[in-house]
Formats: structure tokens, sequence, C-alpha cells
């Protein structure tokens, strides 16, 4: 039996596993809300653990490690950034979004949201925020494709074509059979599965290289600099890091776990499972890449996969100290991190497509079983288009989230706060915000850089937008500064 069979075979049940979650989920699933939002019927342990899981990503577990490994310590300020961004998100929108989409026509996607909160007849913020949505979640989507392929291409040696298929089909199928409930009964999973291999990982690298004094004199062997926070590093580009923490306020698949928890009851609790799930992870993340830079030192014969691609350092450090039947647990831990995250974008996309299109402009009075098997056919169709992007085995994992995070922090973010925050904003303050935030990340990306994230600009042009715009235009409606007015009065209330 060679090393990979363990890995192979806990693979499989891992996968079969969550399969079988998600037929469990088909069993519940009677109309959309319940295809795309689970009905509302998130505890707050299940909204904790699914919304930190449909977070982190592939990202979490090659693209962060990699990234400490290359340069030290001073990469850790996009965890810091991160860490602030979803506390804050958790804290002033969570609870609000909650209550506001209730209150607007019982919204189930963020473009339903906006449309019943600006009563936006003309139905622009539904096509424009819904086009948003398809075209970076389909990059986000490519993101986790590659990080799932080069899973399956490092450990089974398979050729990545091969392995973009494999890494794809089981969150294809657990996401296409049993929609939102599959995806936050897997996140859970999932999340729990991620925390063990990134607090466990860390310890067996460090008693590997030594203990913590004989790891710590080894990295400042390497280089006396891995420890500098600050090595190499410019205003400029400290904030950019931190800015990561910006996006959070716009992520559609993040947002929905909010959207979904059974009441605002459940929020306070949710939040504090969640950020200590997230500082963890990150944590432990940090800790990989920076004590597997001691590792390689001491052992440099066997640096060659990571030499080559610094984003194998957790897959090579697994496979290096772990038997092969715990290597094959903590490796599905990262597919756990594709799988969780590229579902719910997956769903979120299909539910943009379903609700936001189909229903809307084709067929009206749609029944809800064919809308649910639009939504299943909608999942399929993003991930085919999402495995083409991914074709390149060129691609790097940090370089496509990056992207697709900037957009939807800028093209969301500041709408998503505001409308929660300021009952004068108007569906052209709202309209203006998105087109001037999505336009921002894309011309600062590809045009002018400056080495700054094009989240930051992104975010401030767009909030300048919304206020300008809102001010200039007609005012509020009575009924929609009623309904602001209820919401906010039943989220103070609880």
């Amino acid at each position: 039996m060679t090393a990979s069979t363990p890995m192979l075979v806990t693979f499989v049940v891992y996968i079969a596993a969550m399969v079988l979650i998600g037929l469990i989920a088909y069993l519940r699933t009677k109309n959309l809300s319940d295809y795309i939002l689970g009905g509302r019927s998130l505890g707050s342990f299940v909204t904790a653990l699914s919304a930190g899981a449909s977070d982190m990503s592939g990202w979490l577990l090659m693209g962060l490690p990699g990234a400490i490994f290359v340069a030290g310590l001073s990469e850790s300020w996009i965890a810091i950034g991160l860490i602030a961004g979803a506390y804050l998100n958790w804290l002033f929108v969570a609870g609000r979004l909650r209550v506001q989409t209730e209150h607007n026509g019982n919204a189930l996607t963020l473009p339903d949201y906006f449309t019943n909160r600006f009563e936006d007849n003309s139905r622009l913020l539904r096509i424009f925020s819904a086009l948003v949505i398809l075209v970076f979640f389909t990059i986000y989507c490519a993101s986790g494709v590659v990080a799932g392929a080069r899973l399956f291409e490092s450990t089974f040696g398979m050729s990545y074509g091969t392995a973009l298929w494999a890494g794809a089909a089981a969150t294809i199928a657990y996401t296409f059979i049993g929609g939102f409930l599959a995806v936050s009964w897997t996140d859970t999973v999932q999340a729990t599965l991620m925390i063990f291999a990134l607090i466990l990982t860390p310890i067996v690298v460090m008693i590997a290289s030594g203990g913590v004094e004989p790891t710590f004199i080894a990295i400042e062997m390497q280089d006396a600099t891995n420890f500098d926070m600050l090595k190499g590093a410019t205003f400029v580009g400290v904030i950019s890091l931190l800015a990561w923490g910006l996006g959070y306020f716009g992520q559609p698949h993040i947002l929905a776990r909010f959207m979904a928890a059974d009441s605002v009851k459940s929020i306070p609790a949710a939040r504090r499972i969640s950020m200590t799930w997230m500082i963890l992870c990150l944590g432990g993340a940090v800790a990989v890449g920076f004590f597997g830079i001691a590792y390689f030192s001491a052992n440099p014969d066997l640096a060659g996969p990571v030499s080559e691609n610094p984003e194998r350092v957790f897959i090579e450090l697994v496979k290096l100290l772990f038997n092969p039947w715990i290597a094959g647990i903590l490796l599905s831990a990262i597919l756990a991190a594709v799988m969780s995250t590229l579902s719910c974008q997956l769903l979120v996309c299909s539910s943009a497509l379903t609700e936001d299109f189909y229903k809307a402009f084709l067929r009206k009075g749609a029944s809800q079983t064919e809308l649910v098997w639009v939504g299943r056919a909608m999942v399929l169709l993003v991930a085919l288009i999402a495995i083409a992007l991914a074709a390149n085995p060129e691609n790097r994992v940090l370089g496509l989230v990056s992207y697709a995070w900037a957009g939807f922090g800028a093209a969301f973010g500041p709408v998503v706060i505001l409308s929660l925050v300021w009952k004068g904003m108007t569906r052209n303050g709202a309209l203006a915000g998105m087109l001037v935030g999505a336009a921002t990340v894309i011309v600062w990306k590809n045009w002018i850089g400056l080495g700054l994230y094009e989240i930051i600009p992104g975010f401030i042009l767009a909030t300048l937008a919304i206020v300008i715009f809102s001010r200039i235009g007609k005012a509020p409606s009575q009924s929609m500064l009623n309904r602001f007015d209820q919401a906010e009065s039943e989220y103070k209330s609880v």
C-alpha cells in the first residue's frame, strides 16, 4: 500500500459524508427560500461556523501560509485586518441586515434587498447588483477550483487538468442536491476540521524542528528580518494589507449567513463563536508558514515542492510529518476550506440568476419546484464557467481572491452599511455607489495601481457617490422611511 492510499481513502470517505449531508438537506428543501436561504432557520452555532468557513477558502491553508513562508511576519498584517473587519461586520451589520431584509419584502438575496429597500421599480439595482455578483463570484469560484486542483495535484500526483475536475466535482454535487442547508451544515463540519488541522499542524512542525527555542533560532538564522512586522513595508503596503478587512461588508456569501439566522437574538452568540474560531484559524495558518521556514531550512533536500510553489507549504508539512491516515484527515481540511467557500459562492451565483433574473424577468409565475430546479441548473452553469477560468495552471489562489474580494467590498460594502444606518439614502445613491465602487476597482487594478490595494479607493469613492447622489436626487418616500424606522426599532429593542 503506497503512502497516498490512506489519504485517498480518507478523501473518498470525507467527500461521501458531505454528499450524504447534501442528500439529507435535499429532503428538507421544499421551496426556493429553503434552497437559497435555508428557510431562515440557522441557529447561532451553525450561523457562526458557516460564516467563518464560507469566508476562509483555500487561501487560509494555502495562500496565507505560503505568503508567511516567503516573507515572514510582515505578511501577517492581512490577518489583523481581516479579524478587525470581520468583528465590525458582526457588530454593526449582522443584526441590522437580518431585521432589515425581513422588513423589506422578506428579501432572499442582496439584489432583492436593495430593490425592496429603495423601492426600485426600474429594477436597475437588481440587474446591476446581480451582474456584479456574477462577474466577481465567477472569478472567486475559479480561485476555489484552483486551490482544489493544487491539493489533488500535490497529494495524488494527478495532472492539473484531472485534478481540476476531481476537486470541483464533490462540491458541485452536494450544492446541486441540497442547496443552502447542505452548504451550511457541511460548513459546520468543515470549520471544525479546519480548526483541528490549524491547531495541530504548527505544534507538530515546532516539535519536529526541535522545540520552541530551536525553531525560533532557525527562523532567525535563515533571515533575521522574518520577525520584523515592518520588513520591506511601506505605509501604503501596510494599509493595503489591513484594508482586506473592508471587504467583509460587501461579501454576499457571508452576508447571506446573517440573513439566514433564525433570529436577530442569535447574532451575539454567533459573533463570539465565529470570532474565536477565526482568530485561532488565522493564528494557526500564520504559524504553519512561519514554523515551516525553520523546518525546511533544516531539511533543504525536502524543500523542492515548496520552493517551486510556496502555497504548498501546509500540504508538504502534513505529508512529511504525519502518519498517512492522519495526513489524509488534515489535508481534508484544505478540501473542506475549498468546498465550504466554493459551495456558498456557487449558491449565491445561482440565487442571483434564479431569483434576480429568471423569476424577476422571465417567469414571474414560476412554481417553487421549477425555481429550485432552475437554481440547481445555474449551480452547474456557474461551476463550468469557473472551471474554464481555472484551467490555466499558472493561476495563484491569492491573486484571484484579492481581485474578487476588492470588487465586492467596494461595490456592495458602502451600499450595505449606509442602507442599514442612514434612512436618507436613496435608490440613485445606491446605484451610484455600486457603479463607482465596481468601476474604481477594475480601473485601479488594471491601469493605476500605485501599490495601493484597489479596495481602498473603491470604498472611499463609492461612499462619496452614495452621499452625493442621495442628497441631490429625489428624497426617500415616506414608506421607505417608515420601514427603516420599524426595522431599526425592532433591532434596538432586541
